[in-house]
């Protein structure tokens, strides 16, 4: 099974394939009134299929990368992943309480193969606990006291991503202070170390530790994702307090892939994170 088919969301491929297109485009040096004299694509209808407004057809991303001299297996690699942008997104049941930019970032999460994250505040969510999830969904205010409970279950149905028949590959890097920050109850902080410490036994799951006594890193700058997929380019994402920002230009993300590397290098190792999550924090 592929794993662009074990969380559908045919908004997130429709975006992937849209910026694959738009970047052998630019690659090309080709604009958009070039495009539309030499394939009768028109500028409105090539800005839908660059941003995935509307479902690419593949005759129209064949002609398209065939006038960019794009390599026959890309072609073949847009159009198989185009026509497999059909049906229901994963997360349709929670739509009205996830916000628009956050939508697209599940749905390519869903549909990644490997996803390395950096966060140095707090525990991230496809890591938490229900009982968790909850308190700091109750203590952020940032939803509604009477949609809590259904944003707690679309937190925990995305944290299943991790479990699925084929899983995400995670690799996180986690700041102390997400491990010392007081949310909920003692027991319930509790039951997240030890939940963390079972996600890290996990094959697919790699934890890290990083503590400000490890000195600075390349990434001060705060929490981002890059996220790789089987079918189509990496990209790059980090969020602001009202929204996120997508980084497409590989030179871009190879930028933050290195910002990974060197966190991985900077941080507690694995199995020295596993020792660190024994310990109550606060008790050490």
């Amino acid at each position: 099974m592929s794993r662009m088919t074990i969380r559908h969301d045919p908004s997130a491929l429709r975006w992937l394939v849209g910026v694959e297109l738009a970047h052998h485009r630019k690659r090309a040096a080709i604009t958009p009134q070039q495009v539309q004299e030499a394939t009768g694509i028109a500028r409105a209808k090539l800005s839908h299929m660059e941003t995935g407004r509307y479902q690419q057809l593949p005759e129209d991303i064949g002609a398209l990368l065939a006038l960019y001299g794009a390599a026959r297996h890309d072609t073949d690699r847009l159009t198989s992943l185009s026509q497999s942008g059909e049906g229901k997104s994963w997360w349709a049941s929670w739509s009205n309480l996830v916000p628009d930019w956050f939508k697209t970032f599940v749905g390519l999460e869903g549909l990644a193969a490997k996803a390395f994250l950096f966060e140095p505040l707090v525990m991230p969510g496809l890591l938490q606990t229900e009982e968790y999830a909850r308190a700091i969904t109750e203590a952020t205010g940032f939803v509604r006291p009477d949609h809590a409970e259904r944003f707690v279950s679309f937190r925990v149905a995305r944290a299943k991503r991790l479990t699925d028949d084929d899983p995400l590959e995670l690799h996180a890097v986690i700041g102390d202070g997400a491990l010392r920050l007081n949310v909920g109850t003692p027991e319930v902080r509790y039951n997240q170390y030890k939940h963390l410490c079972e996600m890290a036994k996990r094959p697919n799951v790699t934890i890290q530790i990083w503590r400000p006594r490890d000195g600075p890193h390349t990434a001060m700058s705060g929490k981002f994702v890059v996220l790789d997929f089987d079918q189509a380019r990496s990209i790059a994402y980090s969020e602001r307090l009202d929204g996120a920002v997508y980084v497409q230009d590989q030179d871009d993300v190879e930028t933050y892939k290195m910002a990974a590397k060197n966190l991985q290098t900077v941080a507690m190792s694995p199995q020295q994170t596993l020792t660190h999550l024994k310990v109550m924090p606060g008790d050490d």
